[in-house]
């Protein structure tokens, strides 16, 4: 069958294609798309010709048509002969799809949507949020500790939730948006701080009574890391969730890591288990599904953090201001509305 897709055709362009995406194979599934969300940093770096833009392969040049749209959700249209855990009719989040208003996934990529409290909105952000909770396990964050978000966008802004209800106390954003800083506090950080202020690391001691216990790190940038580092408590934690796609920066590891006893921890959304969740570790299928059922019960409304929705159709209009506005919003396409 043919699907409508948003397909990055050369560097700069958006286009929507009708492709043909085969027929459903016994371990697959066929998702009518409701909602899907623009992951910013990765579809910049898809649609900018960015050669890093894999952890797995080394590019030496940019190799198109590429895709966005890895966290959606849908309903079931179709399963495959060996497929018993959804039906026709399902609502499901879906992860690594593409935006099209059709995807045939496997199996192990659709996730129950529990009930009708769970919106195709909050849904579609589920695969996008795993990577914010993964980070945040890999810290081993205990109830009452304080910590920092540096850098305030999509995930960020999830990081912000999952925080909150995992009982982190103070929770601090630090972003050099004074609009993003003004957001953080609406959504419920406690302190919303510059980190190009002068006094940056004095502010977040003073506020934590001598150094943060957890860092999630958004931005991918070597300075942000570089700060951050000064604002650690002695054997704090820091998840690197944005992806440093550009090494061109020096760390005083001796100094501000070995010594303090800092814990770099890489939080990749593939670095963890593919099978058993272990302590810390939990599987993208655990994770979203505790998202899922986090809002279900009310304990996090992650809707409130998404800013636009839009017709596919404007998908060419909404690729170019995600290459040229600073401060991009969060965007999720309707696909009703193709």
């Amino acid at each position: 069958m043919e699907a409508k897709r948003i397909v990055f055709t050369k560097i700069g362009s958006a286009e929507i294609l009708e492709e043909e995406i085969g027929e459903v194979s016994k371990n697959q599934v066929l998702v009518k798309n409701m909602v899907s969300t623009i992951s910013s940093g990765t579809e910049r770096a898809n649609i900018s010709g960015d050669l890093n833009v894999s952890v797995f392969t080394e590019y030496t040049e940019a190799i198109f048509p590429r895709y966005g749209g890895y966290s959606s959700a849908g309903e079931v249209v179709a399963v495959g002969d060996n497929v018993t855990y959804v039906k026709p009719g399902d609502r499901v989040a879906v992860s690594n799809g593409v935006h099209a208003n059709y995807n045939i996934v496997d199996v192990k990529d659709v996730y129950k949507i529990p009930d009708e409290k769970v919106t195709y909105n909050d849904a579609a952000l589920s695969f996008i949020s795993c990577f914010s909770m993964a980070a945040i396990r890999k810290c081993r964050l205990e109830i009452g500790e304080s910590a920092i978000i540096m850098g305030f966008g999509v995930l960020g802004m999830l990081a912000l939730e999952l925080l909150k209800a995992a009982g982190a106390v103070p929770i601090i954003v630090a972003d050099p948006s004074e609009k993003k800083r003004k957001r953080a506090l609406e959504l419920g950080a406690d302190f919303a701080l510059n980190p190009f202020d002068a006094d940056f690391s004095e502010q977040v001691k003073k506020i934590t009574d001598g150094g943060v216990n957890v860092a999630i790190e958004v931005t991918g940038n070597g300075k942000a890391l570089d700060n951050v580092l000064d604002c650690m408590a002695r054997l704090g934690r820091v998840a690197l969730l944005g992806c440093t796609r550009n090494s061109d920066f020096a760390i005083d590891y001796y100094h501000k890591v070995h010594g303090p006893g800092i814990t770099l921890v890489g939080a990749h959304t593939s670095a963890r288990p593919l099978n058993e969740s272990a302590f810390s570790l939990w599987t993208d299928r655990d994770d979203i599904n505790a998202f899922l059922k986090l809002i279900q019960m009310g304990r996090i409304k992650p809707s409130n953090i998404i800013d636009e929705i839009h017709s596919p159709l404007k998908a060419p209009e909404i690729y170019t201001r995600l290459m040229t506005e600073k401060e991009f919003p969060v965007v999720q396409f309707d696909w009703s509305k193709l």
